[in-house]
Parts: structure tokens; C-alpha cells; sequence
């Protein structure tokens, strides 16, 4: 990045403006390579450490971000009543994110957030057929033969057509692992609800080849690394 006025690097980053910019310097609440600075001209460039409101910020790139979401959380970008995905990553700039893949507000597990369109468009697209694995838990015991029934498809209540093959591999009497490769809405607990079961519990682990991090407690994200970005 060629050197520019801290002001002008504020607002790039954070989506201040340029008179709220600079009021944040000149009431001394950014520092530059740790030093409380109040001059918004000053001319900052890649070498030097940025900080505002004890976040260091950086000019927003593409952002490629994965969150393991917890239960009660929305995968919305702006929710007056609920935590959402976007509040989670304390972005100083959120603006442009948005979610490639939704999960229901008692759905946890992997979501990933991107400013990158060409990106998402990839993973959301039908046409792509981006497979989504999650770990269910139901209410009832499983049958056996359920596995070739997903297989072959299911009608779910209010289509007209049945779902596309899915694969069904039970792990206990009431925990399941199904790997779909379309999204409509509710799907999986369609599913279960056409064959006369419930969902109890259903958590995402996996977006194509791309596995939720196990390290990452609900609640917590990491950007991708460059080769994850590359399995879409």
C-alpha cells in the first residue's frame, strides 16, 4: 500500500467517515506503531501498526472468514433482536460481508463470510452442487433401510418435486450423518419430518471438502487459510 493521511486510512478500514476520522485522532484514540498520535494527515503506510479503540485495523481486502455459530445466533448481517454472525467477528468493518450458506438460529456449526461475491456465488450456486455435511441428532431410532431412501430422494411437504440423492450414514440409534447437495429451506429436517422423525439437534461440520476446525469453540472464527479458499 502506498503511504496515505491516516484519516483517509481510517475511513477505508472502518467505514468512518471522513470528519468522524478525524474527531477519533484528535481526541487521541488511535495510536500508530503503539504511539498516541493526533494529526490527521499523518502519512501511514503497510509497515506501521494501525490501532483504534485497542483493535488494530487494516484496509479491508477480501475477507474470508470461518465460524464455528452457535445456538440462539442468526446468520443475518443486521438482527435488532438477535446476535448475529456479523456481530461475532467485532469486525471494525463489516461492511460488504455476507454469508455463503445460512444456517436456522437452533442450527450450529460452519459458516463461512466472505466480501468476496465471485466466492459465495460458488458455494450457494445450485449449479455448483456444494455438498454441506451435518451431524443430526433425532428424536426417534433410525431405520436401517433409510439410508436407500434418502438415496432415492425424498418428497418433502409442499414440493413437486423430491429432493436430490443424499447420503445417510448412522452413527447410533438416534445420530446420523447426512450430506445433502442443495439447500431448500429447512431441508434436512424436512427430510426427517417425511419419514416420521424429528430433529432434536443439527450442527454443520463440513462445506464441501472444507471441515469446521475443530479448535474453534462455538462462538469463535479464524480467516481461511489460502488453500481452503481454494476449494471453491
Amino acid at each position: 500500500m502506498p503511504a496515505m493521511r491516516l484519516d483517509k486510512f481510517l475511513c477505508h478500514a472502518t467505514g468512518l467517515t471522513r470528519s468522524q476520522a478525524q474527531k477519533v485522532i484528535r481526541r487521541r484514540e488511535v495510536r500508530v506503531d503503539d504511539v498516541e498520535v493526533r494529526d490527521p494527515s499523518l502519512a501511514v503506510s503497510d509497515e506501521m501498526e494501525v490501532e483504534w479503540q485497542g483493535r488494530t485495523i487494516r484496509l479491508s481486502g477480501p475477507r474470508y472468514i470461518m465460524l464455528n455459530k452457535p445456538f440462539g445466533v442468526v446468520s443475518a448481517t443486521l438482527d435488532e433482536q438477535h446476535t448475529t454472525v456479523i456481530d461475532l467477528l467485532d469486525e471494525a468493518n463489516p461492511k460488504g460481508l455476507h454469508i455463503a450458506g445460512r444456517l436456522d438460529i437452533d442450527t450450529t456449526g460452519l459458516v463461512l463470510i466472505s466480501d468476496d461475491g465471485e466466492w459465495t456465488h460458488r458455494i450457494t450456486s445450485p449449479r455448483h452442487k456444494c455438498d454441506k455435511a451435518y451431524l443430526v441428532t433425532l428424536a426417534e431410532p433410525l431405520d436401517e433401510a433409510l439410508g436407500e431412501r434418502f438415496a432415492a430422494g425424498v418428497m418433502l411437504k409442499g414440493e413437486k418435486e423430491k429432493t436430490k440423492p443424499a447420503r445417510l450414514e448412522i452413527l447410533s440409534p438416534t445420530e446420523a450423518r447426512i450430506t445433502i447437495s442443495e439447500g431448500k429451506y429447512h431441508q434436512v429436517k424436512r427430510m426427517f419430518a417425511a419419514v416420521g422423525n424429528h430433529v432434536v439437534a443439527l450442527h454443520r461440520e463440513a462445506i464441501g471438502a472444507l471441515q469446521l476446525d475443530e479448535t474453534l469453540a462455538p462462538g469463535e472464527w479464524r480467516p481461511l487459510s489460502e488453500e481452503e479458499r481454494e476449494m471453491f
